[in-house]
């Protein structure tokens, strides 16, 4: 079951910070921005640690204290302080109603996570058994806007992916359908009246079904610079109208760390097969790299001991494709796993004029480069 962690802090920044020190783990981040929020959180969650900001607005710390341990549905909840050096002599007062620890600000993230380790349990999302999503698993994508065009826009820049679009015209409308439907991400538009798309965040951040889903702000590409300030307000980032679909798909991708390394291995006869793509990018190089080693080791734990490398869709062999394929080939040989290369008799003369790679072996196709490391 998922840690639930409720942080009541004025500051948009640290309550960003304390979201991406737990991205890794299964945890379940709620937010409030003042006291009297963060009680009515607690109180309505039952969070399982509260981080607890002291110097406040509306209520501070030691008050928001107080009445959490003197509600008999909250007062076990563990509560670690958030104080500036300042304020450290505060802990003296505070402790008496029985703080779990104090972190002074500013503070790192594996210090911040180490301190709450020692307080409640918390595992990595590989302990906890949590598959990670595919690009090619069903995503569900949620537009709040009072346009309908632009959900209809962005449905057919879609269309040829699993993924799902639904439609919201308001905030209330769209926060039911997030608790409801298992929402992934929310495109939330910055034209909606009354700060609609910052009073929806906001209302997901405090609800534990809701609060990680990822929020985009939606706006005229020309607007963009104007909406900055949200992104620290916590959105995930921005998408411009007119909706590019590629780039949309890439930072939806990239927010919900999807899978996308099974488009560039395949394994055959003993042997792992890297085939890197013509359109080589920054997300194909980290989508490989995270995963490089677990494959190679996955050959071997199967009896395997080559790596082949398909460079024929490349047309043009820059300088991070040969820092890729070296790191490869250097990652396989730590394993005395052989390698060879798939590409044209241009692209092998390339390599030769590189004194890291003109040993490569290089075949006109993958079948050609089996053999020759039979």
């Amino acid at each position: 079951m998922s840690t639930k962690i409720l942080t009541v802090d004025d500051s948009k920044i640290i309550r960003l910070i304390i979201a991406k020190a737990f991205q890794p783990y299964d945890c379940i981040i709620l937010e409030a921005t003042n006291g009297a929020d963060g009680l009515a959180v607690a109180s309505r969650e039952k969070p399982d640690l509260i981080l607890l900001d002291y110097s406040m607005p509306i209520m501070d710390g030691f008050e928001v204290l107080t009445r959490i341990r003197a509600d008999a549905s909250l007062k076990a909840t563990p509560v670690i302080v958030l104080t500036t050096l300042s304020g450290r002599n505060t802990v003296v007062k505070i402790a008496q109603l029985g703080v779990r620890d104090y972190i002074i600000k500013p503070f790192k993230e594996d210090v911040l996570v180490e301190r709450v380790a020692r307080v409640v349990p918390i595992k990595s999302k590989s302990e906890s058994g949590i598959r990670a999503k595919r690009e090619d698993d069903p995503i569900h994508i949620l537009v709040v806007d009072d346009k309908p065009a632009i959900a209809e826009q962005i449905r057919a820049g879609l269309a040829g992916t699993p993924w799902k679009v639904t439609s919201a015209a308001q905030p209330a409308q769209a926060l039911q359908l997030c608790q409801a439907q298992g929402v992934d991400v929310v495109l939330a538009s910055f034209a909606l009246p009354d700060d609609g798309a910052q009073r929806l965040l906001e209302n997901l951040r405090a609800c534990a079904a809701t609060a990680s889903i990822p929020v985009f702000g939606l706006c005229v590409k020309n607007a963009a610079a104007d909406h900055a300030r949200f992104v620290e307000a916590g959105f995930a980032g921005l998408a411009t109208k007119p909706i590019d679909s590629e780039d949309l798909k890439s930072r939806v991708s990239r927010v919900l760390k999807l899978e996308t390394s099974y488009k560039y291995f395949q394994q055959r006869e003993g042997a792992l097969l890297l085939c890197l793509p013509n359109k080589f990018n920054p997300d194909v190089r980290e989508a490989v790299i995270s995963d490089l080693n677990n494959r190679l080791s996955a050959i071997v734990d199967a009896g395997g001991d080559k790596l082949i490398v398909d460079l024929s869709a490349i047309e043009e062999l820059s300088l991070p494709i040969m820092e890729l394929v070296l790191s490869a080939t250097q990652a396989a040989a730590d394993l005395s796993i052989r390698h060879a290369m798939v590409g044209s008799d241009s692209l092998r003369a390339k390599c030769r004029g590189y004194e890291e790679s003109q040993a490569w072996k290089f075949a006109p196709t993958a079948d050609a480069a089996l053999a020759l490391l039979k």
